[in-house]
């Protein structure tokens, strides 16, 4: 049996990271008024990308890790429809 892999050898988890800190460095100029609502939102959505691909990771079997990839591509949508209203 192969050794399992951490999370965080993922190249996707790697490249979500990097997405998730783009998000904040970009949203941290909106406006003030916006900090509980679609700034808000973006940065969760984010956030649930890595942390989506952590977990499923963290599960043993891989129906459940796939199921949790689908999770994190959902929160990946949304973030974008996201940040195209926000544009």
């Amino acid at each position: 049996m192969a050794e399992r892999r951490s999370y965080g050898d993922l190249i996707a988890w790697q490249k979500v990271m990097d997405l998730v800190s783009e998000v904040y460095r970009v949203t941290k100029d909106w406006p003030r008024e916006e900090m509980f609502g679609l700034t808000s939102q973006v940065r969760r959505s984010a956030v649930s990308i890595p942390s989506n691909i952590a977990e499923g990771q963290g599960w043993t079997g891989p129906k459940e890790f796939v199921h949790h990839l689908s999770i994190a591509h959902g929160s990946l949508c949304e973030a974008e429809t996201q940040l195209i209203i926000a544009r």
